[in-house]
């Protein structure tokens, strides 16, 4: 186990404080997931709590988020190296075969090993501490765990939809049916889950990961996409409405800010449409707040999402956004022509003239933009962390 203690939980403890161990499949893994535990964890640092951060796993070779030296805060890492993946055994002959049963057998022993750290690490907490499980995967060795004594609150941090479509469904109807309080990210998706049978779900969304003192002029001729360069993200959809936009406002470039999987085969994409001069290929960026406000129009063509930051960090920013509607989470961010636009899910062509019009209208664009940064304070950090405070008032009744 592999731990990182840069504060200790005696010098930590204040009047008033309780115990929080955050559980993910990975501390320092990059994406949105990791971005939310460590503010949290800082957040509710500020508060007197003593957090804990726990990851399962170690992050995969170059996606590793540097987390910096100064985190107020534990983290541990359960495992040294990834646990092997495990094929499903079909039919007779997956039955019978001898070398997956022994990596099976071999996995879950060394599950039960993790899941005794796990137990180790729980009983030393005090009275009315709290286990937030981020991901369902990680909640496999949290319910192997004993969490006698403490609650224990379940999160699931995409759509109902998404989750749905996905194998993780199953898990969290498996993992979450006994956690003392399931989160979704909206009340729209709370509901979808009480249908579900589930009788302890509430909402919580994200809160806004900074609202910079400037916001931006919206002057650059630049629309800005920030994202992991994977299918997920649709970023293939963003480049097919935009090869509809670039001969009308050949002035206007589209930067992309991320790396993933998908870089090569969406590079040759932008040649074949004929986007190598309006598209700038960025790769990753540690200046999120810089990045937007050098930007006039924020683009989300994701095909999935939970409760986006990146449109979050945009309306902070005061740059208007247009997204495709593929969550409710992205129609609780946005109301539709008033801090932003609303495209059908997968609709290209629809995209491509909301860009248009926010391009071609200059006073369009600035007035979204000033009503976006107001409303998006609807999730200041103040507001979401009382929402948590009252939940663990809650949870110890």
């Amino acid at each position: 186990m592999t731990e990182v203690m840069t504060t200790t939980m005696t010098e930590q403890q204040t009047t008033g404080s309780r115990d929080i161990i955050l559980v993910s499949n990975s501390v320092d893994e990059l994406g949105g997931i990791t971005s939310w535990s460590h503010q949290m964890a800082r957040l509710f640092s500020e508060q007197g709590h003593a957090v804990h951060v726990v990851g399962i796993v170690p992050a995969p070779e170059g996606r590793r988020a540097d987390l910096g030296d100064d985190l107020p805060y534990r983290t541990t890492t359960l495992y040294d190296v990834h646990p092997p993946s495990l094929k499903p055994l079909r039919g007779i002959k997956g039955k019978l075969d001898l070398v997956e049963r022994r990596r099976r057998a071999s996995r879950a022993a060394g599950m039960r090993r993790q899941a005794a750290k796990l137990t180790t690490l729980f009983r030393s907490a005090r009275p009315g501490a709290v286990v937030i499980v981020t991901q369902v995967w990680a909640m496999e060795w949290v319910a192997l765990a004993d969490t006698a004594g403490l609650r224990v609150v379940g999160m699931s941090h995409e759509s109902f939809e998404t989750c749905r479509n996905s194998s993780r469904f199953q898990r969290v109807k498996q993992y979450y049916k006994d956690v003392d309080r399931m989160l979704a990210l909206t009340r729209e998706d709370a509901d979808l889950w009480i249908r579900q049978r589930f009788d302890h779900v509430g909402a919580m969304p994200n809160p806004l990961p900074f609202f910079p003192d400037e916001p931006s002029p919206r002057s650059a001729k630049v629309v800005v996409s920030i994202g992991r360069l994977h299918e997920e993200k649709g970023v293939d959809l963003l480049l097919e409405a935009w090869s509809e936009v670039a001969p009308k406002h050949p002035d206007w470039t589209l930067r992309l800010y991320g790396s993933g999987e998908e870089e090569a085969a969406l590079k040759k994409q932008s040649e074949q449409l004929g986007l190598t001069s309006s598209v700038e290929w960025m790769g990753r960026t540690s200046d999120v707040p810089g990045v937007l406000k050098d930007s006039s129009l924020f683009a989300l063509s994701s095909r999935g999402e939970g409760f986006p930051l990146a449109l979050m960090e945009a309306m902070a920013t005061a740059v208007p956004c247009v997204a495709f509607d593929v969550a409710p989470g992205v129609r609780e961010i946005i109301t539709d022509g008033e801090n932003g636009l609303v495209v059908p899910p997968g609709n290209t062509a629809e995209f491509a003239r909301k860009l248009d019009k926010l391009i071609s209208d200059q006073e369009l664009r600035d007035r979204m933009g000033e009503a976006a940064r107001v409303d998006i304070q609807r999730y200041s950090t103040d507001e979401i962390v009382a929402r948590w405070e009252n939940l663990f008032t809650l949870l110890d009744r």
